[in-house]
């Protein structure tokens, strides 16, 4: 944009002011003139045509005396503001408003054509030389025994019409600039609602595009613009914090691959230079074999998220029996649990109850979810794990009363990666990605997983599955 919308802007309004100064001093100045001189000759003609038909023809029929005549245009003329003559069709002049009446002396139009109208009843100009100025000069037939003997001419100054010309002239000048000022509002309420908020947003992309993706702006505005400021600082917030996500996720594959494997080159080197003797090397061999277990489940887990994340990932859905799917998982963890003396307690609904989902992909949900209990349990403690039924669905809760979750770190265990502070001492072999793979799947079932916890009390994860209507009728 680069101020170029704004100044086009600006632009369009200042050409609309010029042209319409320029219509209303062209088009508008000459349809005034025209109207305003067609309104006059339409009066004057009714006078003419009044005179004609009454004292005019009592003239030549005799009726009536040229004083008389004479005495009665005087006071018309007067009104009229304009000159009344009765000229022969001669061109004589019979009789002039602006002289005294002289019937011995003659005045004669010289070249007096009465078809001078061609076709309309008035014409204007000099009145074959008989003005200096230009005159609106009307014309109407004295008509007597059915031929004309004569005309009522009226002269009326173009000067006076020009000058109400001018002065409607100078009112629609008037409303012009009015309007032209009060258009301004609209400038003014574009740069407010529009421009601002468009250099605003505008700015802002420069900035993200330039990488700063933490750039605050506001647009205080509840229309379509400010939805679209508050959706571009929504995007860039999404971007900024997948950008962070990124980094601490990089960060941490980096560090979780870098210390097994600093370990087990800094035991074989030893091993090879001799600072490990033989006979430890069976030991130190068995040491390497952990790490290099660590290191391919982690990279088994990160596989697997990337399955998980991926859009249109297929389910194999089934119908199964989940307290089954939990007693066979409670019964793979006994060796675990026995060093410790950890209960697991089973309490749960039916001796069946059938649900809808990937069997395979639950039995790892439940895995994670158990094997995080165990971890974070303390010795001579029970873990209960308890499912129910409830408005279609089924609810599965594994509950353990192990060290618990800081309030603080509930929303961000099931982030890759992530290990509360309290867990650090104690997972050793955990990658952080169990509970990040855990509420994957539960998500690409449709279903929601919780947890609540209180710290040194215990953690308990809740999630939910579909039960299998057909089985349960």
């Amino acid at each position: 944009m680069h101020k170029t919308l704004y100044l086009k802007f600006i632009l369009a309004y200042i050409i609309f002011g010029i042209f319409g100064f320029l219509v209303v001093a062209t088009f508008v100045s000459s349809m005034t003139m025209e109207h305003l001189k067609r309104d006059r000759a339409d009066s004057l003609y009714k006078e003419a045509t009044l005179i004609a038909n009454t004292c005019a023809s009592d003239l030549y029929n005799n009726k009536t005396s040229l004083e008389e005549v004479k005495e009665q245009l005087d006071a018309l003329s007067t009104y009229l503001d304009a000159r009344i003559w009765i000229i022969n069709p001669s061109g004589r002049i019979i009789m002039t408003t602006e002289m005294p009446l002289d019937v011995e002396h003659e005045a004669m139009v010289e070249g007096f054509d009465s078809t001078v109208t061609a076709g309309s009843f008035y014409t204007t100009g000099n009145f074959f030389d008989c003005f200096t100025e230009e005159m609106l000069s009307v014309f109407a037939p004295i008509a007597s025994n059915f031929r004309v003997r004569g005309y009522v001419v009226i002269h009326t100054a173009m000067s006076s019409i020009r000058a109400s010309g001018e002065s409607l002239l100078s009112i629609s000048y008037i409303m012009l600039m009015i309007f032209f000022l009060l258009s301004l509002i609209i400038l003014i309420f574009f740069t407010e609602m529009v421009y601002v908020p468009l250099r605003k947003i505008t700015t802002a992309t420069e900035q993200y595009a330039a990488g700063n993706l933490h750039y605050e702006f506001q647009v205080d505005s509840e229309d379509e613009m400010g939805y679209l400021a508050a959706s571009l600082s929504l995007m860039a917030s999404e971007i900024a914090r997948g950008e962070d996500n990124q980094k601490k996720f990089i960060a941490n594959v980096s560090h979780d691959f870098r210390s097994p494997l600093t370990s087990i080159k800094g035991y074989l080197e030893a091993m090879q230079d001799g600072t490990i003797p033989p006979e430890l090397h069976e030991k130190y061999l068995g040491i390497v074999l952990n790490e290099t277990d660590r290191l391919i489940k982690l990279t088994n887990s990160l596989l697997t998220l990337n399955n998980l994340n991926m859009k249109g990932m297929v389910l194999e859905k089934t119908s199964f029996d989940i307290n089954g799917v939990v007693r066979s998982t409670a019964a793979s963890f006994e060796g675990t649990c026995r060093p410790r003396r950890i209960r697991i307690e089973l309490e749960l609904t039916g001796e069946t109850l059938p649900v809808i989902a990937d069997k395979s992909k639950i039995e790892q949900v439940l895995y994670n979810l158990l094997d995080n209990a165990i971890k974070f349990s303390y010795n001579d403690s029970a873990i209960r794990i308890e499912t129910s039924e409830k408005h279609g669905k089924v609810f599965i809760s594994v509950k353990d009363s192990g060290i618990g979750i800081p309030k603080e770190s509930q929303k961000l265990i099931f982030d890759r990666f992530y290990k509360t502070d309290l867990s650090r001492g104690k997972d050793k072999k955990g990658t952080g990605l169990g509970l990040s793979i855990t509420r994957e799947i539960i998500r690409a079932h449709n279903e929601n997983i919780n947890v609540i916890s209180t710290e040194g009390a215990g953690s308990e994860f809740i999630f939910s599955l579909p039960v299998d209507e057909t089985q349960t009728e």
